[in-house]
């Protein structure tokens, strides 16, 4: 006689999608057979235009009405040769990287500042930073490097001027929603946190610098990374104000060989690249914050459903032990199975750390 048998997740697996399914009804009813029809229709007639229009794009570049064609190799041999990169496309994406990199410091320095401001009990320094804050978001990143350029060269600093204009630009803008993301993150702490640290004695201001803020920079690193692709894409602006950037040297270089657009699209994919790796690393923090986690990280024992049930972890824990506590007496379930706080796997370090362990420094003193 044949029995089948299932999986204990299977079940679960199945409650899983039903529940995912019934979550995507709430938005939206799913398509019958003749909505499905017009939408591939309309998908269809859509890829149509996109081919269209990128074929008729084609052929203008390679039979413009005055000039040579945009497409042929005698313009992209000059965008991509050595000299391209050694004396444009290195010296401006180095400028460019520089002014990333000095904005994205300033920006979390006075993110964090201010937001911290802006969780204060003191009335007066909450309402400044908020002010503060408040206009940085407000004002488009290109008015204030247009207006500190034109401020650093009245004060005689013409030299970097166009360099400070536009990390300092950066700063206030990106330090705002810098700002914010500390206040949101603070914010979306659960409010047992702050209750335990002033249950403990601390002072509301230790609270939240000890405890909620630490916290919350951690949980807003993928925002803020993301938010780091803004600064290295803003940074283009600074080559309106003369800023040396890669812009600005892919501009040069391209009216210099009269191939603009061979060096624009070869700046283009430099961006690209570069925010594209800073977007994978935003998407890769969640997963490594949770594997670096200083916590139990296995799932805690659950008490025994029933005595003969293949899906209980404590019984699964229980035969596995090879070697049994107590002198070898047969347990009815898993050796360290205490209510709440079971742990599963490793009776013997977890008795030990538990303090249920006779060696243990504290329990010798005791002598229990």
């Amino acid at each position: 006689m044949s029995t089948s048998t299932t999986s204990p997740a299977a079940p679960k697996v199945k409650r899983v999608k039903k529940r995912k399914l019934n979550e995507a009804s709430v938005l939206f009813d799913e398509p019958g057979p003749k909505s499905k029809r017009r939408i591939l229709f309309i998908n269809l007639i859509g890829l149509a235009f996109i081919v269209v229009l990128a074929i008729a794009v084609l052929s203008r570049l390679a039979n413009p009405p005055q000039g040579q064609n945009q497409l042929s190799w005698s313009l992209w041999k000059p965008a991509l040769n050595a000299e391209a990169w050694k004396d444009f496309y290195l010296p401006g994406l180095l400028q460019t990287l520089e002014a990333s990199v000095v904005a994205i410091i300033g920006s979390v320095f006075f993110g964090v500042i201010f937001g911290i401001g802006r969780l204060l009990g003191f009335a007066p320094i909450r309402w400044i930073s908020s002010i503060i804050v408040e206009f940085c978001r407000a004002v488009p990143v290109l008015l204030f490097m247009i207006f500190l350029w034109r401020g650093f060269s009245a004060m005689g600093i013409s030299d970097n001027a166009a360099f400070l204009a536009v990390v300092v630009g950066l700063i206030l803008y990106n330090g705002s929603v810098v700002a914010e993301l500390v206040r949101s993150g603070v914010g979306n702490l659960p409010n047992g946190q702050r209750e335990a640290a002033l249950a403990l004695g601390m002072s509301p201001l230790r609270s939240l610098l000890s405890v909620e803020v630490p916290q919350a920079l951690i949980a807003m690193l993928p925002a803020l990374i993301t938010q780091l692709v803004v600064v290295l894409k803003d940074t283009a602006l600074g080559s309106i104000i003369t800023y040396t950037d890669l812009l600005q040297e892919s501009r040069r270089l391209g009216s210099a060989n009269f191939n603009m657009l061979q060096t624009l699209v070869v700046a283009a994919v430099i961006y690209f690249i570069f925010s594209y790796l800073l977007s994978r690393l935003a998407e890769s923090l969640p997963r490594r914050m949770r594997r670096r986690t200083t916590g139990i990280t296995i799932e805690p024992v659950q008490a025994p459903i029933a005595i003969m049930d293949p899906s209980n972890t404590s019984m699964i824990e229980r035969a596995g032990e090879r070697e049994l506590p107590f002198n070898g007496a047969e347990q009815p379930f898993h050796d360290h199975y205490h209510g709440s706080n079971a742990v599963a796997g490793k009776w013997k370090g977890s008795h030990f750390e538990h303090g249920h362990d006779p060696n243990h420094p504290v329990n010798k003193h005791n002598k229990w």
